[in-house]
């Protein structure tokens, strides 16, 4: 209804580039891009060995990411290696949950039928792109069990027939895994979105009162799933690497 509160599901169509449609969850995921190249470029392309601010708070950070991603996985060598996937995680979907609260999403945008079609949308309440991370995560998470340990060993994981117990116990594993799908993209989704039409609601019927600090229990929120999002792929890549039942020997 115009002039009502208006919540959409799926994310807005606003047209088509060469036969792909153009919705406006996906030209937010292009601004947060454009926002991280720039700045990847303006911190990062003068380092010092004498850092200022900024470039402290960035070590800091990455040391400390370091520090328990290595506490996790054992290994200062698989911490390295494996800090690039989680911490892009991180930053990606908290950078994409800040990006809810500027003042143009929801409002910039052309009407449609009597209806406001906004020119950015927070990218984490389109399902497509939480489970295009979920994909993500789930696809590098197998690639490094089976680069790690080997295809037939990690394999061994799900199709055990040993007995009739570690056959149902790979067959409960193998469903594990799958689920992994659904438990990152719809989390995920659920809470931000749910966050969305909160805000929405409460700045329709009390429009000054409480709208600025539920935005910051929003901001708490977003920084929250990000870390859950990113946390959860780690340990799963710690339980990747692991030896499966009845092999001995540390994994590589």
């Amino acid at each position: 209804m115009k002039g009502g509160l208006h919540i959409e599901l799926a994310a807005e169509r606003l047209g088509a580039l060469w036969g792909f449609p153009i919705t406006n969850t996906l030209v937010t995921t292009w601004l947060v891009m454009l926002v991280f190249g720039a700045a990847a470029f303006f911190i990062g392309r003068n380092p010092t060995l004498i850092p200022g601010k900024v470039q402290s708070a960035f070590e800091w950070l990455f040391e400390y990411l370091l520090g328990f991603m290595e506490e996790t996985l054992g290994t200062r060598q698989l911490a390295v290696k494996y800090f690039p996937l989680i911490a892009t995680i991180f930053l990606f979907i908290f950078a994409s949950n800040l990006f809810d609260f500027i003042p143009v999403f929801n409002s910039i945008g052309f009407y449609r039928g009597g209806e406001l079609v906004p020119l950015f949308r927070p990218i984490n309440t389109d399902l497509n792109m939480t489970l295009a991370l979920a994909i993500v995560a789930v696809i590098a998470i197998e690639f490094i069990g089976i680069t790690t340990v080997g295809f037939l060993r990690y394999a061994g994981k799900f199709i055990n027939f040993s007995s009739p117990l570690g056959f149902i116990v790979g067959l409960i594993e193998l469903v594990s895994e799958l689920s992994r799908f659904i438990s990152f993209s719809f989390r995920l989704f659920g809470n931000i979105f749910a966050g969305e039409v909160l805000l929405g609601v409460i700045a329709l019927f009390v429009p000054y009162a409480f709208p600025v600090p539920l935005m910051g229990f929003e901001l708490f929120v977003g920084f929250i799933q990000a870390t859950v999002f990113a946390m959860l792929t780690l340990f799963f890549i710690k339980l990747a690497i692991a030896e499966p039942h009845g092999h001995s020997g540390a994994a590589h």
